[in-house]
């Protein structure tokens, strides 16, 4: 609670931050600020969005980060190609942790941790470029050399899985030719068991002599070597009688088996059973390597989505051009050519004239300028526009995002609230103006030095003044 601006549910849902007020993500502040590539980037600018920070030196560290990859486009971009690799091995890591993982999760964490090493790597072969503190942070978290568990594990991982995995454990076929010894040998009797019949069968004939033996195969007996009745004696002879065994005489031939063949019937008989078995045990202990090693794996993982943040909102800072807010700890709010970053996107995607921008100018020590705005106008004038841009600038500011204006001076505010619109909630016995009253005095009560309020048609019907 300490550590973030307050921003309370009414004033939330009237800054339409994750949402519009009709509950859709189209329209809202996230759906035009997130030009990440990847959902842990998605999840943790949301994350920023909705918990904006108070302490001005974190703010900066942050806006030093977008200011790096706006200097930098075509490492900025570089960077955007390994992430859009990486995928999200943050939500792979906490279901295995949950044990409802699978192959595909072993996968994504093995390449994201590759292409984020990779990333570590890029930035080290260029030791002239000095980086900011928190991408320094998020590239130490994805630097193998220095984690001799973690990059084992992320090598294992890739010589034991191979390219197309299945969802589920218990589908087997996923873990790679030479990982396993044990596991090649019951997959060659899987997979090979003709072949390896027939190699004995060849190996039979000669020792015996009998050129027409057969090893067959029925539901009753399994595998059972056949020769004629009158070669039946060869492999009753001295030195066989103790190998083959008999098993049966018929009309058209003699049964036969031996110890080799019975071992190899029952081997060829559970080698697919097994085989899911023996992959199933090597993808249980690559889970309780994980495991082990999950804070790790978050820390990269949290690297991944900090530098896809820092890349998406110079990517967003350039396109809409947003420039870098001076943050301080002062009681000034200098807003220059303000615009509003939602509905200016949707005009340039109607095509048509751009955004009017707007001043601000407040100060709460009443030195610089006046503490109180008081704003008429006409209906559709953009008098609630006005009213949210404002309020959206301390957000993106203190979010450590840049700002769509000229230029801007923004004071740390610790506190949001917003009373925008008329509604009601007659379930509760609360009339529209009961409702705005209530709003407005949670607004009076909890408000202080550093809260920025915006209030919009306040008790309207109430009084003909």
């Amino acid at each position: 609670a300490s550590g973030f601006m307050a921003i309370d549910a009414a004033t939330r849902s009237s800054l339409e931050i994750e949402k519009t007020q009709r509950g859709q993500k189209a329209g809202s502040l996230i759906s035009v600020m997130d030009h990440t590539v990847t959902g842990p980037g998605a999840r943790l600018l949301s994350g920023r969005l909705s918990r904006p920070l108070v302490d001005v030196t974190e703010i900066n560290e942050r806006l030093d980060c977008i200011d790096f990859f706006q200097s930098h486009e075509a490492l900025k971009e570089g960077v955007r190609v390994h992430l859009k690799i990486a995928g999200d091995p943050a939500r792979s890591v906490t279901r295995i942790a949950l044990g409802r993982g699978g192959p595909r999760d072993l996968q994504a964490i093995a390449r994201g941790l590759n292409e984020g090493a990779r990333l570590a790597d890029i930035f080290a072969k260029d030791g002239l470029i000095k980086v900011p503190a928190q991408i320094a942070t998020a590239l130490a978290s994805l630097t193998l050399c220095q984690k001799p568990e973690l990059s084992q594990l992320v090598a294992d991982l890739v010589a034991a899985l191979k390219t197309d995995v299945p969802m589920l454990a218990r589908d087997g076929g996923y873990i790679a030719q030479d990982w396993s010894a044990e596991l090649d040998e019951v997959r060659a009797l899987r997979d090979n068991s003709r072949r390896i019949v027939a190699g004995l069968q060849v190996q039979y004939a000669e020792k015996t002599g009998v050129s027409s033996l057969k090893i067959k195969h029925n539901n009753v007996l399994g595998y059972f070597i056949e020769v004629t009745a009158r070669h039946a004696d060869a492999l009753r002879g001295e030195g066989q009688e103790a190998q083959f065994i008999h098993r049966q005489t018929l009309v058209s031939g003699v049964r036969f088996t031996t110890t080799e063949l019975a071992d190899l019937d029952a081997r060829i008989a559970n080698a697919a059973q097994k085989s899911v078995q023996l992959e199933l045990a090597i993808y249980e202990d690559f889970c309780a390597r994980v495991s082990a090693l999950a804070p790790c794996v978050r820390d990269a993982a949290h690297g991944l989505a900090a530098l896809d943040v820092a890349c998406g909102l110079a990517h967003w800072a350039e396109r809409s051009g947003a420039v870098r807010p001076r943050v301080d700890d002062s009681l000034v709010f200098d807003v220059e050519g303000g615009r509003h970053p939602v509905v200016e996107a949707a005009l340039r995607k109607e095509g048509a004239a751009g955004f009017t921008a707007n001043d601000c100018r407040l100060d709460a020590s009443g030195e610089s300028a006046a503490r109180l705005t008081l704003i008429t106008g006409p209906n559709m004038a953009g008098k609630s526009t006005y009213l949210r841009q404002n309020a959206l600038m301390f957000l993106l500011a203190q979010a450590g995002s840049y700002v769509p204006a000229r230029r801007a001076h923004i004071g740390v505010a610790d506190s949001l609230y917003s009373r925008v619109g008329a509604s009601d909630d007659l379930s509760r016995g609360r009339s529209t103006f009961m409702t705005e009253m209530i709003e407005t005095a949670a607004i009076l009560n909890q408000s202080g030095a550093r809260s920025f309020v915006i209030l919009d048609e306040i008790g309207r019907g109430t009084s003909t003044f």
